[in-house]
């Protein structure tokens, strides 16, 4: 007697996979189910990659590296393309100067993208500092999503045979003429001026929100977006108290004055008055320790200027007089822009207590723009350019990107 044992099966088959994603959030919870309360199966973190299996609106069934299946949102998944925007925007972020150090007084979600509904991958605490990069002006408005599932290929369309109409023993009748128009019709065109409509005057649209976001760079390398307003500047307060209610931008140490055992830095910071504007800053200041008076003082300003980031600190050739040879001292170097609307990278030499102009050369060209979007998707479905009318995100970039990247 011979038995014949079944091999059992461990269970139903697995659903054949339709498209790949990355997990954007820092951790991301995949439940049993679509709402909120649904029991989590798996806890996955950002950069994971999971398998999608099935699609539900605007859920998506995604399979776990360890092998769970369930739920998520896919606006907290990223694309192999939004992974790789994501590497090339660390890498090139890592190159760039810090226009200075921020801190929070809240926790703060980092974005992948410079919009709201972008995915958060890191959260920076209570008075964490970090570097402050560049910032742009986005409108406030979903960024659009690479798709999770490549669509499927398009049937060729089966070209329908003409059928030959069949001739007919007798030819149709010709049409008849169309009728001319009235002898009047000259007159009748005519409008009285006194019974036109009055012209209305177009209603004007008011502008649409927009919200300001900064590149920073955590202190192990990661990097991503923050909204500007959430962050504070680390310039001392004894500074900070004369920005006069304008928002400061960068600030820099350009050295150290010893008064008996105490020791101050020399302050350089820029400000602007309307962060929505097409320039980074619109003013810049020195402080200087004064020993006399035991406080700081004024030692540079230049106010209603049009300043592009970076501001650079460097050495500096400056001559005293026409028959001394040029001597490097300490200093910094701001590209702004002239009446001609051109724009000079001016330096500045810090002697001791005193700035003094060294020269100017143009500013370096622009580079390619950062890794983002062109265009947004408005909540009605629509799209519209990523840019305020005036001017298009990639050339706001490409001014907030001079001297970076470029050939020298």
């Amino acid at each position: 007697m011979l038995l014949v044992v079944g091999a059992c099966k461990s269970g139903p088959p697995k659903a054949p996979v339709i498209g790949q994603a990355y997990v954007g959030p820092a951790t991301l919870n995949v439940r049993s189910d679509f709402p909120l309360q649904s029991r989590p199966v798996a806890t996955v973190k950002h950069g994971d990659r999971l398998d999608i299996i099935g699609t539900h609106r605007r859920f998506v069934r995604v399979r776990a590296p360890n092998g769970a299946e369930g739920w998520t949102d896919e606006r907290q998944l990223l694309s192999a393309a939004d992974m790789a925007n994501l590497k090339e925007l660390a890498a090139r972020a890592s190159k760039l100067p810090a226009q200075g150090v921020a801190s929070t007084y809240g926790d703060l979600n980092v974005h992948t993208l410079p919009a709201r509904q972008s995915p958060s991958f890191l959260q920076i605490k209570e008075k964490e500092k970090m570097d402050v990069l560049l910032h742009v002006i986005t409108p406030r408005a979903d960024a659009p999503r690479q798709p999770l599932i490549p669509p499927a290929p398009k049937k060729k369309a089966k070209t329908a045979e003409k059928k030959q109409a069949k001739e007919t023993k007798y030819p149709p009748p010709p049409m008849p003429k169309p009728p001319g128009p009235p002898s009047d019709w000259l007159d009748l065109s005519r409008t009285d001026p006194d019974e036109s409509p009055p012209e209305e005057e177009p209603e004007s649209k008011p502008p649409a929100p927009t919200d300001d976001w900064s590149l920073i760079r955590t202190p192990t390398g990661q990097t991503g977006w923050v909204l500007t307003r959430r962050l504070v500047m680390a310039i001392p307060d004894e500074v900070a108290q004369y920005a006069e209610g304008h928002r400061i931008v960068s600030y820099f140490s350009l050295g150290e004055v010893h008064d008996d055992d105490v020791t101050k830095n020399i302050w350089l910071w820029t400000t602007t008055t309307n962060s929505a504007a097409p320039w980074d800053f619109d003013s810049f200041r020195v402080f200087i320790w004064s020993l006399r008076h035991h406080r700081y003082e004024t030692a540079h300003i230049e106010r209603n200027i049009h300043g592009y980031a970076p501001v650079l600190l460097k050495e500096v050739q400056y001559s005293l007089n026409s028959k001394q040879q040029p001597v490097k001292y300490p200093g910094f170097s701001v590209c702004t822009e002239g009446k001609d609307g051109q724009r000079v990278r001016r330096e500045f030499a810090l002697l001791q207590n005193i700035i003094r102009f060294a020269g100017q050369s143009p500013c370096e060209a622009p580079s390619d723009p950062l890794p983002l979007p062109t265009t947004t998707k408005a909540p009605d479905g629509s799209t519209s350019p990523a840019a305020p009318p005036k001017e298009s995100l990639s050339e706001r970039l490409k001014k907030r990107w001079n001297d970076l990247f470029g050939k020298r």
